[in-house]
C-alpha cells in the first residue's frame, strides 16, 4: 500500500512539474493584428492623366514609372518663357557692347594721359592737356556707370526668367509619376485619362514583404519581453495554427486603455503597452488586418 501512494505522489509531482514548465494557461502571451506602413501616392501636378499602369495587387518597384500628367501647357509655356529670355538677353548683349565700346575709348585715354604725364616732366606738354585728358577720363567713366544702372534691370530680368524656366522643369519632372517603394499596390484611386490636381491621390502601396503584428502586453509582462526578442506569431490555417518567426521591434514607453477590439469589458479597462513585431511574410499568406497570436516561448 505504502509503495502504491509513493507511485501516485512521484506521478502527480512529475506532472506537477511539467505543467509548471509549460504554459500555465494553454493560451498565447498576447493578441494582435498585422498591419503594415501604407504609403499614399499622390499627385505632384495638374492636368490629365495620360498613362497610368497601376491595377491592384501589382507588386512594383522603386522607382518605376507608372504614369504621367499631360505636360503640353507647361512646355508650352515653358518654350514662352525661353523666346522672352532671348529677347532680354539680346537687349542686355546692344547694353555690353556700349560699355565695350565705352572700355575702348577709356584705354586710348589712359595711354593718352600717360603719355602727356610723361611729357610734362619734360616740360613738352601743358597741366591743360593733361586736366582735358582726365575730364574726358570722368566722363567715360559716368557713362559706363550709367549704362550698368540700366543694364541691372535686365540683369534682373533674366535671373527671374532662369528661376520660372527652372521651375517649370521641376514641375515637368514631377508629371512623370515614379512609384516610391517596393511593395503590393492596395487600391488604386484614379484612371488613365481623368483629370487630376496636385495633392490628389492616385493609389495607395505597401511593402508586404515584412508584416508587423501590433500587440498589447500587461505591465506585468513587461519583464518578460524586449526589443530585439525572437517570438513566435501563430495565425489561423485550416483546421489549425501556422507558426512565424517574429521579432520584437519597438515597444511602446507609455500604457494605454486596452483597444475596444478586445472583446471583454475587464480587459477593456486595463492599462496596457503597445508591442510591434516584424513577422517575415515569405509566402504572402499573412493579410493586412488578419488576427494572431503572439508566445514569448518560442518552442511553444
Amino acid at each position: 500500500m505504502k509503495s502504491f501512494i509513493s507511485i501516485i505522489t512521484g506521478l502527480f509531482i512529475s506532472l506537477f512539474v511539467l505543467v509548471s514548465c509549460s504554459n500555465s494557461n494553454g493560451k498565447a502571451d498576447a493578441y494582435g493584428n498585422f498591419e503594415a506602413t501604407e504609403i499614399v501616392v499622390s499627385a505632384e501636378g495638374n492636368g490629365k492623366l495620360m498613362a497610368f499602369d497601376v491595377n491592384e495587387g501589382d507588386l512594383l518597384i522603386q522607382n518605376t514609372v507608372v504614369g504621367f500628367i499631360d505636360t503640353i501647357p507647361l512646355g508650352l509655356k515653358r518654350e514662352l518663357l525661353l523666346a522672352t529670355k532671348e529677347i532680354t538677353a539680346s537687349k542686355s548683349k546692344g547694353v555690353l557692347s556700349q560699355i565695350k565700346v565705352l572700355n575702348a575709348q577709356k584705354n586710348i585715354l589712359n595711354t593718352n594721359k600717360t603719355r602727356i604725364e610723361n611729357l610734362l616732366k619734360d616740360n613738352a606738354a601743358t597741366q591743360k592737356q593733361l586736366d582735358d585728358v582726365q575730364g574726358e577720363l570722368g566722363v567715360i567713366q559716368q557713362q559706363i556707370r550709367n549704362i550698368e544702372i540700366q543694364n541691372a534691370p535686365v540683369i534682373k530680368e533674366l535671373k527671374s526668367l532662369d528661376i520660372q524656366i527652372r521651375q517649370l522643369d521641376d514641375q515637368i519632372q514631377k508629371s512623370i509619376i515614379r512609384n516610391p517603394i517596393n511593395g503590393t499596390v492596395l487600391t488604386t484611386f484614379t484612371e488613365p485619362q481623368e483629370v487630376t490636381a496636385y495633392g490628389k491621390p492616385l493609389y495607395k502601396i505597401a511593402d508586404l514583404s515584412t508584416m508587423q503584428l501590433r500587440v498589447y502586453v500587461s505591465e506585468t509582462q513587461l519583464a518578460e519581453i524586449k526589443i530585439g526578442q525572437q517570438v513566435t506569431v501563430k495565425v489561423d490555417e485550416g483546421s489549425g495554427m501556422s507558426s512565424h518567426p517574429g521579432i520584437v521591434t519597438w515597444i511602446a514607453s507609455e500604457a494605454e486603455f486596452t483597444p475596444k477590439i478586445i472583446q471583454t469589458k475587464e480587459e477593456r479597462v486595463a492599462l496596457v503597452y503597445a508591442v510591434k513585431v516584424d513577422v517575415p511574410n515569405e509566402k504572402g499568406s499573412l493579410k493586412i488586418g488578419m488576427p494572431a497570436e503572439m508566445w514569448f516561448n518560442v518552442n511553444e
